[in-house]
């Protein structure tokens, strides 16, 4: 049944079109033939050929050639080779030749180009079109019709070369035989700069071309130097921020679904989240010296959580074992190892680097995540009276008098002077401050960009513009608050106070101290700003060297 149907709908489509065609065929007197040579129409003294050799228009004495189909390789043969190399022998005729992770070398005759990557070129005969070398040397010492470009290799021009384009080397050595004719001229850049191409070819065939980073061979030792001096990256890693790295790691144990899901909305959404943030700095004009910064902290952030992923793999590796249940430097030790090997493996050795370094930044982030929340559910501790200092306190003459006869003295009439008035808070002292809870890294970054925003308004507004100036201009404001009020515009609006650890009074020297010390913590790549993320006291390296804490306050006093 279906199929009769099909022919009727075909039969009907073609008597429809019959019809339509019919009476204009029959008015112009033309004759329409369809062979396999194509679709022939005449009529009168035109003549349309439609066929594989185009769209011919004939009109009387006229002869118009719309298109015209031309073989894309006339000498028929393409060489195409990967992990092998190519050899076009003299007498033989090419159109391309291709190759990667293998040399081309020509002696006979291409038609358009000779391309290699990961590999060498050759060239003894005669290229009509360009010679192409990507990590690798090109030696011409034949015809050339189009440019001899070499990226990350080296060129070399023998006696008999001709380049009819130009001589282009990137990132390489150029050497030129004096009889050689480059009617293009040369462009060089940034030569005798790599002259790795060989083991580097040696890693792709051997390593990249396998889906693994690291292979047991000899050729790609340097591969091995560079995994090794990474780990050792990692260790140091673990010993500087043992407790850091202990927590992250107890996350990633405690709560691996989440780790996992925070990685994957991570891949999903940081994109969008770095292109709107870059916007915002961007909108700022000064904020701008703040995106590398931010590029910069990213990269360390997914250093630092391909060590977490490590750490946690070897502490599972070790998990019967109980020296090493709270040693990160011996658990980053032996995940490294285990994952060198797993590096080895074809297919596996890439998906172990991506999962890795995906699993480690999910957990980074959502432990910074808990601790913002644990941070904003603490309850600041109100400062209890001792006993033994109640017991001291000596007794009011006037109020025992007062209890005895029942009667009000003059001080319930009001509050003695210098008292706050009702419902007005307090000023802690330095002692009540230092024990506060101590700040988190987003807020206090939330904080600093509100002043750097307002440092950048008020340099616009006095007519000096763009950026130079602006970071000493910030840290004169910051020492200037921190000395007057204790706190900046930003820590105002965030409830902030900057303290000292020992419980004493902020003094200059301080102040200007720990503005000295911001400069330490940015031109270390930021990486002094992101340690209050890790630190126990949520301490900058500016806080450190100053002795000061940045506490979360209920109540900040204004500017006046």
């Amino acid at each position: 049944m279906k199929q009769i149907l099909r022919w009727a709908l075909t039969g009907a489509l073609l008597a429809g079109l019959c019809a339509c065609i019919a009476p204009a065929a029959a008015r112009a007197a033309r004759r329409v033939e369809v062979g396999t040579s194509g679709i022939d129409i005449r009529g009168g003294g035109d003549h349309v050929v439609i066929g594989k050799g185009g769209i011919r228009i004939t009109d009387h004495s006229k002869s118009i050639v719309i298109a015209k189909h031309q073989p894309r390789c006339p000498s028929g043969q393409e060489i195409v080779e990967v992990s092998h190399s190519a050899r076009l022998s003299a007498g033989r005729t090419a159109c391309d030749v291709v190759t990667v992770f293998g040399n081309s070398s020509v002696h006979g005759t291409v038609t358009d180009s000779v391309v290699a990557v990961m590999g060498s070129t050759r060239v003894d005969g005669k290229v009509a079109n360009s010679v192409v070398t990507i990590f690798g040397n090109g030696r011409i010492n034949g015809s050339i019709g189009g440019n001899a470009v070499t990226i990350f290799g080296n060129l070399k021009l023998g006696p008999k070369a001709i380049v009819q384009g130009q001589a282009v080397s990137l990132f390489g050595s150029f050497e030129r035989s004096p009889s050689a004719l480059v009617q293009g001229g040369t462009v060089r850049l940034m030569s005798n700069i790599f002259h790795f191409t060989e083991t580097l070819r040696g890693w792709g065939e051997h390593c990249l071309l396998f889906g693994r980073l690291l292979a047991p061979r000899l050729d790609v030792l340097w591969a091995w130097g560079v995994a090794l001096g990474i780990l050792a990256i990692y260790l140091l890693l673990a010993a500087l921020f043992r407790d850091g790295l202990r927590h992250c790691v107890r996350t990633l144990e405690e709560h691996p679904g989440a780790s996992i899901l925070t990685a994957l909305a991570m891949v999903l959404l940081t994109p969008i989240l770095l292109l709107a943030l870059m916007v915002a700095l961007t909108v700022t004009v000064v904020g701008i010296i703040f995106i590398p910064l931010l590029w910069i902290g990213l990269w360390c952030a997914g250093i630092f959580g391909r060590v977490i992923a490590i750490a946690w793999l070897g502490r599972r590796v070790l998990s019967g074992a109980h020296r090493g249940a709270d040693q990160p430097v011996l658990h980053v030790l032996v995940g490294g190892v285990l994952v060198l090997v797993l590096y080895m493996v074809p297919v596996v050795g890439f998906i172990v680097y991506a999962v890795i370094g995906l699993i480690g930044f999910g957990t980074l982030t959502y432990t910074l995540l808990l601790e913002l929340r644990s941070t904003r559910g603490a309850l600041p501790p109100q400062p209890a009276q001792s006993p033994s200092a109640a017991s001291a306190a000596p007794p009011d003459p006037a109020a025992s008098a007062a209890d005895a006869t029942g009667e009000t003295g003059p001080t319930s009439a009001g509050p003695a002077p210098g008292t706050p008035p009702s419902g007005a808070a307090a000023e802690p002292t330095p002692l009540e401050l230092a024990a506060l809870p101590r700040a988190g890294f987003w807020i206090r970054m939330a904080a600093l960009l509100i002043d750097l925003v307002l440092i950048s308004v008020c340099l616009n507004l006095i007519g000096h513009h763009g950026s130079d100036g602006t970071l000493i201009a910030l840290a004169a404001y910051g020492a200037l608050m921190w000395k007057l009020r204790g706190t900046t515009v930003g820590g105002i609006i965030c409830h902030l106070r900057v303290a000292r650890i020992d419980g004493q009074p902020l003094s200059w020297e301080t102040a200007i101290l720990r503005a000295l010390g911001c400069f330490l913590s940015l031109v270390a790549a930021g990486l002094g700003f992101f340690w209050i993320a890790f630190d126990a006291e949520r301490q900058a390296w500016h806080d450190k060297i100053a002795g000061t804490v940045v506490v979360s306050v209920p109540k900040v006093r204004g500017l006046v």
